[in-house]
C-alpha cells in the first residue's frame, strides 16, 4: 500500500476482488459454477440472475475500485449494461439528451425502442456544452454523454456536462469505453454512472463479450432491480475471464496508449492520409480539455484515406493488422464504421456526424510500431 492509503493501479487490478482460495490457498480465483446455493432464510439470496454468485460479486468490487466508485454491476454485453441503465432512470414521459456523435448501437437502441416506451429525446448538434443547455426540459431526466466519441475522437467536457446537470437536477451517464478506467474517471469529475463495453479494452483478449456499470450504491441498487428483470447477467466462466484479463489492463492500455501516439503522429505526416483524428495530437480541436481530463490519450484513433485510395481494399491488403468488427484486443485492428458500428445509421445521418466512407477506426495494440507502420505503407501502395 502506498503512502496515501490507496492501492497503486497495478495492485488494484492484480488483487481487489479476488475470489479466496480459502482450502487449496491457489493464486488465481477459483471459478463457482453453481446455479444453486444454500439458502437459510438469512444468507444472501445467490443466482447468477441476481448479478450476486461469488465471482460475480468480487469482479464488481474490483471494477468499482478501477472507476473509484462505491459499487459495480458486470453484464453480458455493454449494450446490456447501456440499456439496463437508461430503462432504470427513464419512464414513460421522461426526456433524455443525448451526445450526437455516439456508438451506432446506442443510436439504433434510442431511435427504435424509445418511441415504444414513451420516452423523449435530443440529439446535440456536437460535443460542446453550448449545445447541451438550449435542448433542457422540464421533464429531462438524463444526459448522455461519451467521450472520447466513436469514431471520430471527440471529447466532451465532463465538468461542464456535471455541473449543468446538477444545476437542473438532472443525473449523468457516460460511455466510457474508448478511454478504460486507466485513462479517465468520469466520476472524478461528477459524472454520476460509468458504462463500458467490457468486451472492449477490460477484456482486451477478443475472446469474451460483457458489460459493466459503475457508479455509487445507491444508483447501483436501482439499476440491479431492472437488469434482475431484463436477464443480462454473464456467465461465471465468461467473469473468471474477465476477472484475469482485469490483472493486466493497466499495463496492457499504457502500452496500447503509448503505440496509439506514435501511430498518429506517424499518419499524421503521411501523405496519402487526409485527417487524423487522435485526441493526443495538439491538431485535434480539444487536445487541451483532454491533456485535463484524460490521465492518457487512449489507444483509439481513426484516420481517412487520400481520395483514389479505397478503404475496404487497404484493409484487405494489411498484414499484421487485421479488420475487425470489435476492438481494443492486444492485437492492432481496423474497421470501417460506415459498413459496421454505424450501418444502421443513414447515408444522411452518418455525414452529418462526420463518418465518411474512407474513414477507419484503427484500434491499436501492443505490437512494435515499426511493424505496424511497414504494414500500413506496403496496404497503401497496393491499394492505390
Amino acid at each position: 500500500m502506498n503512502t496515501k492509503n490507496k492501492l497503486g493501479l497495478n495492485t488494484t487490478c492484480v488483487h481487489v476482488g479476488e475470489v479466496k482460495d480459502e482450502q487449496f490457498k491457489g493464486a488465481v480465483s477459483p471459478i463457482y459454477m453453481s446455479t444453486s446455493y444454500a439458502f437459510d432464510g438469512v444468507d444472501i439470496k445467490r443466482y447468477p440472475r441476481y448479478y450476486n454468485t461469488p465471482n460475480q460479486e468480487m469482479l464488481c468490487k474490483k471494477i468499482a475500485a478501477l472507476e473509484n466508485t462505491e459499487d459495480a454491476l458486470i453484464f453480458s454485453s455493454g449494450m446490456a449494461a447501456i440499456s439496463s441503465s437508461i430503462f432504470t432512470f427513464l419512464k414513460r414521459g421522461d426526456h433524455i439528451v443525448i451526445q450526437k456523435v455516439i456508438y451506432g448501437g446506442t443510436y439504433n437502441f434510442i431511435v427504435t425502442e424509445f418511441d415504444k416506451y414513451g420516452i423523449e429525446y435530443s440529439f446535440t448538434e456536437s460535443d460542446k456544452i453550448e449545445d447541451f443547455k438550449p435542448l433542457i426540459k422540464e421533464n429531462t431526466k438524463v444526459i448522455y454523454i461519451e467521450t472520447p466519441s466513436n469514431p471520430l475522437l471527440g471529447i466532451t467536457n465532463m465538468k461542464a456536462i456535471s455541473e449543468l446537470a446538477k444545476e437542473h437536477h438532472i443525473l449523468t451517464m457516460i460511455d466510457n469505453t474508448f478511454a478504460s478506467p486507466i485513462n479517465q474517471n468520469p466520476i472524478d469529475f461528477g459524472i454520476d454512472i460509468v458504462i463500458h463495453s467490457a468486451t472492449k479494452y477490460m477484456g482486451g483478449h477478443s475472446d469474451i463479450s460483457a458489460g459493466a456499470v459503475a457508479s455509487t450504491k445507491e444508483n447501483i441498487e436501482q439499476i440491479w432491480k431492472t437488469a434482475i428483470n431484463l436477464g443480462g447477467n454473464l456467465s461465471d466462466q465468461t467473469v473468471w475471464l474477465l476477472e484475469r484479463s482485469l490483472k493486466t489492463l493497466n499495463l496492457r492500455v499504457k502500452a496500447q496508449t503509448e503505440n496509439a501516439q506514435i501511430m498518429a503522429e506517424y499518419l499524421d505526416k503521411n501523405n496519402d492520409i487526409d485527417n487524423v483524428y487522435y485526441p493526443g495530437l495538439q491538431s485535434h480541436p480539444q487536445y487541451e480539455l483532454a491533456k485535463k481530463q484524460m490521465k492518457g490519450f487512449g489507444a483509439m484513433l481513426s484516420f481517412e484515406l487520400k481520395e483514389g485510395i479505397d478503404a475496404l481494399k487497404f484493409q484487405n491488403y494489411l498484414n499484421l493488422i487485421k479488420p475487425s468488427m470489435s476492438l481494443a484486443g492486444l492485437e492492432s485492428t481496423t474497421v470501417s464504421p460506415t459498413q459496421t458500428t454505424h450501418a444502421l445509421l443513414s447515408e444522411e445521418e452518418r455525414l452529418e456526424r462526420g463518418i465518411k466512407d474512407g474513414l477507419i477506426r484503427f484500434s491499436v495494440g501492443i505490437e512494435e510500431p515499426e511493424d505496424l507502420i511497414y504494414d500500413i505503407e506496403q496496404a497503401i501502395k497496393k491499394a492505390k
